[in-house]
């Protein structure tokens, strides 16, 4: 059975993002673009909220191919394969309204409405390979965490606290620590986790 696996970045004190909604404000680093590739290659679909789908689609299909230039991180060959990867990976996003155009790098895109999520994913985690691999998306995810349908949490501790902002959890979860994990030269943590039975 495939599994259903939350991969976020999270401050100290729990939030996803600050006040405005920027989660760039978390460490960010090169250990944090290493370890979303690795989730990515061990992924057979990604599945994402539409919010999260609209500003992927809007920046990553671009970076594979994109100029040469030594001073601009986000063009790193961790990120280069990260961008080859998105763009052929299976997508699903869970929307009611979104409609993806036809000339979109990532037209093949699939659309699942909110109340249909659970009953997909059930039967998806019942074929194919691969994780199911969700990114950011924490509205959606938090609502299928509530639903027993999410298997593990990768998150990615960013070493600062923000004091307010956007909670990364909607609702209070019990959570059982599968492992830890320090990335050398980051001051970035992961936690592993699997939602605890009840």
């Amino acid at each position: 059975m495939r599994r259903t696996v939350v991969n976020n970045i999270v401050s100290l004190d729990g939030f996803y993002a600050d006040q405005s909604g920027n989660p760039t404000v978390l460490n960010m680093d090169e250990a944090f673009d290493a370890y979303n590739l690795e989730r990515l290659r061990s992924a057979g679909t990604v599945l994402l909220g539409r919010t999260s789908f609209e500003g992927f689609g809007a920046y990553w299909p671009a970076i594979a191919d994109a100029a040469e230039d030594p001073d601009n991180r986000a063009l790193s060959p961790d990120n280069r394969e990260t961008s080859r990867l998105y763009n052929r990976v299976a997508k699903v996003v869970v929307s009611d309204s979104l409609n993806v155009p036809a000339d979109h790098p990532w037209a093949a895109t699939t659309i699942i409405r909110r109340d249909e999520v659970g009953t997909w994913l059930e039967q998806e985690k019942l074929k194919g390979t691969g994780d199911i691999l969700i990114f950011a998306s924490r509205v959606m995810w938090n609502g299928l965490l509530v639903q027993g349908l999410i298997d593990e949490l990768h998150l990615t501790v960013s070493p600062g606290a923000l004091t307010a902002g956007l909670p990364l959890f909607l609702q209070p979860a019990n959570l059982s620590l599968l492992d830890v994990r320090a990335f050398p030269g980051s001051g970035n943590a992961l936690l592993r986790y699997r939602p605890a039975l009840t």
